[in-house]
């Protein structure tokens, strides 16, 4: 029985592999020979199958019964990137001075799986590495970004699940989709606590979710990590300024609500789409919290330890729509508030190129900006789609442009951070892809007690991204 299954199973192989691009067909057919082999000789792994699990038409999927209801999906992503940073003041690599250096990385590594299980339980999981650099540590770094398991009280207006999840509050990109990216990361700043007691913005939660109409909304309750070993955490409050508690940490509350004027969101999984390419005509409001009581600590002028609760609030706008057959606009806005106590900022450097400062830079070393701060932030990106056979055929050119302007309370100076480029989408989607952009940034000094914007640095990186 096993070898006739076999053989089926084959046969509907080959009719797949002729339809998806060459590019994704090596990983896929590894993959899949492995899992039928499981299937085959594991007759409990098909438990919900009247049939053998059967690819649909374009996507890495095994249905569980005919009319694909129930199901289970995989997708994997890659993003790989040829970078050139002017670093910041002082900044060293294994302690030898760098004023510039270029490098090459990965990104992001993540497969997901994800699948209807039964009429009302729902799972989903993504393992994968961010940010694998000449300075990562060696045989480590993959890890499961989200875990969780959802059950259906009503399919459409409710679902409440739990796990290691991104289903967080705040704002949209918050939990950003890292396939469509407008441009080469989401705003990084509104994942205010990653890293510090969350895994990349996941944490272990409950939470509900779903839609009302056109009202979407998302609330969860959520467990923080233990900051000790986290980026800048400290092992006991100080004077100057608050910085986050290493006390057991209390629940954390948050939400995400908004209204889709035109067409509606899938809310499938955690994770908002950037760029639609003109497939869908956008416009939605949205407004999210999260909320910590005493998530952060510092010294009062008695000595004595005091607490401040973490208040993130968000608003923002999203638009996405096709202007004619072929091209669209894509816009997205957004206005933050953070409060973490006075004086809180954290330098972030997305994939640092480098891994110290000689003189101790406020801002941080190597392509590092205080990204994250007690304050407003105002925020903007847009991109507009050409046409298909700009530069090949089949293949649309998408340039775009942000710009990330905070009011921090650290500094009387703004924090500034620009980026310029473009997508290039070979086959016309997110599949295969290659993006260029310069991202300019603040640096900043401390010639006396007050930490001062002295100047500005940039950084290239050129990208391509592969998906199925």
């Amino acid at each position: 029985m096993g070898v006739e299954r076999m053989s089926i199973f084959r046969k509907r192989f080959n009719t797949f592999a002729m339809k998806i691009h060459p590019s994704t067909l090596r990983q896929a057919k590894t993959f899949t020979i492995l899992l039928v082999a499981f299937l085959v000789t594991h007759p409990t792994a098909n438990l919900y199958a009247q049939e053998m699990p059967v690819f649909s038409t374009n996507q890495l999927k095994f249905n569980f019964n005919e009319d694909g209801s129930r199901y289970v999906q995989m997708t994997g992503l890659l993003q790989g990137w040829v970078r050139h940073t002017e670093m910041n003041p002082g900044t060293t690599i294994n302690g030898y001075d760098t004023d510039a250096y270029t490098d090459f990385s990965i990104r992001r590594l993540r497969f997901q799986t994800y699948g209807q299980l039964t009429e009302r339980v729902f799972f989903y999981s993504q393992f994968g590495q961010n940010n694998f650099n000449f300075l990562s540590n060696k045989f480590t770094g993959s890890f499961f970004h989200d875990a969780v398991v959802e059950v259906a009280v009503d399919k459409e207006k409710l679902w409440i699940g739990g796990g290691l999840t991104g289903w967080s509050g705040l704002a949209r990109y918050a939990s950003p989709s890292v396939l469509s990216f407008l441009t080469l990361d989401a705003p990084l700043y509104q994942q205010a606590t990653n890293g510090v007691n969350d895994q990349f913005l996941r944490k272990l939660s409950i939470y509900a979710k779903g839609q009302l109409g056109k009202f979407d909304y998302r609330v969860a309750i959520s467990q923080p990590m233990t900051v000790i070993g986290a980026p800048s955490s400290a092992t006991a409050p100080t004077s100057e300024r608050f910085i986050f508690s290493n006390e057991p940490p209390k629940k954390q509350l948050q939400g995400y609500f908004k209204y889709m004027f035109f067409d509606k969101e899938s809310n499938l999984t955690a994770y908002h789409g950037s760029n639609y390419l003109g497939s869908k005509s956008m416009f939605n409001l949205g407004a999210g919290v999260i909320y910590q009581p005493e998530a952060l600590w510092a010294v009062g002028t008695s000595g004595a330890t005091i607490y401040n609760d973490m208040l993130l609030l968000g608003l923002d706008v999203y638009y996405d729509k096709p202007l004619t057959h072929q091209t669209a606009i894509t816009f997205y806005a957004a206005l933050t508030n953070y409060d973490f106590g006075s004086g809180y900022f954290r330098n972030v450097g997305v994939n640092n190129a480098a891994n110290g400062s000689g003189t101790g830079n406020p801002g941080g070393y190597g392509g590092a900006y205080p990204m994250i701060g007690t304050g407003n932030t105002y925020y903007a990106q847009a991109g507009y789609l050409f046409g298909q056979d700009v530069i090949s055929k089949g293949g649309k050119l998408q340039p775009f442009a942000s710009i990330q302007l905070s009011d921090y309370d650290f500094s009387t100076d703004n924090v500034l951070m620009f980026e310029l480029g473009g997508n290039y989408l070979i086959h016309g989607n997110h599949y295969s892809k290659i993006s260029m952009m310069y991202q300019g940034r603040s640096t900043y000094d401390l010639p006396g007690t007050e930490i001062v914007a002295d100047g500005s640095k940039g950084m290239w990186v050129l990208q391509y991204q592969a998906g199925f």
